[in-house]
């Protein structure tokens, strides 16, 4: 499956929900699908997305939250499965990409190339629901039940390792942060919080 297909698959689901995607490649695809301001890509903060996501869910329950995560990014910062486990966010849905490689920054394999089993780790952290979904539209249903569940979700999707034909982004990083940070006191307010 290519990311991007998935990304355009599940693009409905989350367009109107708080989104935070890791670095590189995810953040391309998802800007070009269709930028909004209640996206942000985390850039140079490899590993952080899902941590400042369970961040965010904590803060606003009432809104559903979701981290595009990457195998690479994941590896990086396995604790926080552990701790979105404590916690368990019922508005939090992870999802994470694994290409079995680091594609945006060089493209050498990450260890789920050789086995390592990320719905495995994510089980045993403790998180209560975790799918596996290998197909655009087996992700948009997953997807779709997990927003409905009302519980925090883990879903790993297999994707080949293949990225945009150019990392570039016609969006200074500074203004993301700013249309984020307003689209989320706007979010707020909306909702009387």
């Amino acid at each position: 499956m290519l990311r991007q297909d998935a990304l355009e698959e599940i693009y409905p689901e989350i367009q109107e929900l708080i989104v935070v995607t890791i670095m590189g490649a995810v953040a391309v695809e998802l800007y070009t699908i269709g930028h909004r301001h209640n996206f942000f890509y985390l850039e140079h903060a490899m590993g952080l997305a899902s941590s400042m996501g369970l961040g965010i869910a904590l803060a606003m329950p009432g809104h559903k939250v979701v981290v595009i995560d990457g195998d690479g990014s994941l590896l990086m910062n396995l604790g926080t499965l552990s701790t979105m486990a404590r916690y368990q966010p019922e508005n939090l849905l992870h999802i994470v990409f694994d290409n079995e490689s680091l594609l945006s920054v060089g493209g050498f394999p990450t260890v789920t190339a050789l086995g390592t089993d990320l719905a495995g780790i994510a089980r045993a952290s403790g998180v209560p629901q975790v799918r596996e979904a290998n197909t655009p539209g087996s992700l948009r249903d997953e997807v779709r039940e997990a927003l409905a569940s009302n519980t925090l979700t883990t879903i790993i999707s297999k994707v080949e390792a293949v990225g945009p034909k150019t990392f570039h982004m016609d969006l200074p990083l500074l203004e993301n942060r700013f249309q984020f940070k307003r689209a989320l006191e706007g979010i707020k307010k909306g909702k009387g919080e």
